[in-house]
């Protein structure tokens, strides 16, 4: 066997595979993932502008929403996707703190291509960032302070705090007590803190009106009318059946045609097809039940049919919807009317058709599983109102997580001083080259008051000196008030957080900051320009 000759080295991949090494690599993956950072900082804090995105059948969605603005812009860059994906588990777990995770993810990220530049190693970086994170976190623990369920001003402060900046200022304390209202309403106890099913909150949009008329719903309001004109408008001690199966005659799987030759066959063809849906309704009726909610289609035959036995239906409800009602009326949702018996059925006091502007919609009350509530959001425009619900999504996943934590911080960039104080002191204490990467930490922390100060059009550097004297003094929570450009106290502000929202984007950034600086060797196969770097190979067409 013949050595390969020293002057053509071996050719391991494919023709059409792309290969990014070393540094070069390194610097590609950071300055992408800085790109979505910066992408989505100018929308931070109560002064940050919106972005406008355009899909491409021409739908306008104008938003400061992090998670909303990163996943309408369709990015394809493998390490950028990771901070879409950040924010994205961000907005699952916790409800808020999207744009803070990203920013910080970018900040961790540049401060440490600066220490590349210098020569330290990817592995000592992330191991100084890793142990600056531990100490974070016990910092913000530290200065936390308890809420209960029982503390509706705090708890009405926090939902405001998220909903700060979003453009529905004029109505920001309406939403928030509305917020506030729903989360209180669906949590219960758990020891010394509160569980809070976030799913059985709906948020319902109603264009018309004002913001101001958006009101919360006691029970489960489903956007759909009755099927049929001639059925009941409301039913009282109602029996639910869900269904998972259409009241239609179902199209064959495989292609098949039918043929008839004689006309008299075409009536008894369909005689045939009226009975399958008499048969359809009569299993209906025979379970007991008074209400129908189908996830699929029924036809007009069935509904009136079932509108002669006095059946309130529902067609084409979202699984969304069935899966509350489910929940909240203890009924089983069934696929097959053979298995649609009086023990599947579920109960609710009422149902009732209402019209909420142009729209007729159905509500079920007096639910006896788990408790539901439906905020009904008004507004002049789409835009307005589909903002407005972005909003109250915010809010509610503040005071979610702020009940089920239990434990509460002031925001106005207070609690990520205060952090970077903490690191910087604990930096002091170490020797060798992971001083230099727990420094760069601290200072990647006062990203976020720099950030409230420059998106307020405040000089960054004069703001930053005050508050680090503010904070010098024991001044915990000396925050940036970007309406003056002064110092003051966040928490007597009412500037409030859910010390979980903190503590998750902290965690969730400094994962994937450390993810991004490991890799040195980027490979894909196929589509090279997907990986040759921003900014060509960052967006989608």
């Amino acid at each position: 066997m013949t050595a390969p000759s020293p002057e053509r080295p071996p050719v391991l991949l494919p023709q059409d595979t792309s290969r990014i090494v070393g540094r070069e690599a390194q610097r590609l993956n950071i300055a992408a993932a800085r790109l979505v950072a910066d992408a989505v900082r100018t929308t931070l804090g109560p002064k940050g502008m919106d972005k406008m995105l355009v899909d491409p059948l021409g739908d306008i969605t104008v938003t400061n929403d992090g998670v909303t603005i990163l996943r309408e812009m369709r990015i394809e860059q493998p390490c950028a996707k990771m901070l879409v994906e950040i924010a994205a588990t961000q907005e699952r777990e916790v409800g808020d703190g999207t744009t803070t995770a990203v920013v910080l993810a970018g900040e961790l990220l540049a401060n440490a291509e600066q220490l590349l530049d210098r020569n330290i190693h990817p592995t000592v970086i992330t191991r100084g960032y890793r142990l600056a994170a531990e100490h974070a976190q016990e910092a913000l623990a530290m200065i936390a302070r308890p809420v209960r369920i029982e503390d509706h001003t705090l708890l009405s402060q926090i939902a405001m705090t998220a909903m700060t900046g979003k453009g529905i200022e004029q109505a920001r304390e309406h939403l928030a007590s509305l917020a506030v209202r729903a989360a209180t309403a669906v949590a219960h106890r758990d020891g010394d803190r509160a569980a809070v099913d976030r799913s059985a909150i709906k948020l319902e949009r109603a264009v018309g009106g004002r913001l101001e008329q958006s009101e919360i719903l006691s029970g489960l309001l489903i956007d759909k009318e009755r099927a049929n004109p001639g059925m009941p408008g409301a039913v009282a001690n109602a029996r639910i059946a869900l269904i998972d199966t259409p009241l239609e005659i179902r199209n064959p799987e495989i292609n098949a045609s039918i043929s008839i030759t004689d006309p008299r066959n075409l009536q008894g063809f369909l005689d045939m097809e009226e009975q399958m849906l008499r048969e359809m309704v009569e299993r209906v009726a025979a379970s007991g039940a008074t209400v129908l909610l189908c996830q699929k289609g029924v036809d007009d035959l069935a509904g009136h049919l079932l509108a002669k036995r006095g059946i309130l239906c529902l067609r084409r409800v979202r699984k969304g919807d069935m899966e509350r009602a489910s929940a909240a009326t203890g009924a089983r949702i069934v696929a097959d009317l053979g298995d649609l018996t009086p023990d599947a059925l579920g109960r609710a006091g009422e149902v009732v058709g209402m019209d909420i502007g142009d729209a007729s919609m159905t509500i079920l009350r007096g639910l006896p599983g788990v408790r539901a509530a439906t905020i009904l959001v008004r507004g002049s425009t789409e835009h307005v109102v589909a903002e407005a619900q972005r909003a109250l999504e915010d809010a509610i996943g503040d005071v979610s997580a702020a009940l089920v934590s239990g434990r509460v911080v002031a925001g106005a960039g207070a609690p990520e001083l205060e952090v970077a104080r903490a690191v910087q002191a604990y930096a002091a204490t170490l020797t060798g080259r992971e001083r230099l990467a727990v420094r760069a930490f601290a200072d990647a922390m006062e990203v976020v008051p720099r950030t409230l100060a420059e998106n307020a059009g405040l000089d960054p550097i004069d703001v930053l000196t005050e508050l680090k004297g503010a904070h010098g003094k024991g001044l915990t929570w000396a925050g940036v008030d970007v309406s003056t450009g002064k110092v003051m106290d966040a928490w007597d502000a009412g500037v409030l957080e859910p010390l979980s929202v903190k503590t998750r984007a902290l965690a969730s950034a400094v994962e994937v900051a450390t993810l991004i600086l490991r890799i040195d060797d980027v490979i894909q196969a196929g589509k090279p320009d997907a990986v040759n770097g921003p900014p060509d190979g960052m967006f989608g067409e």
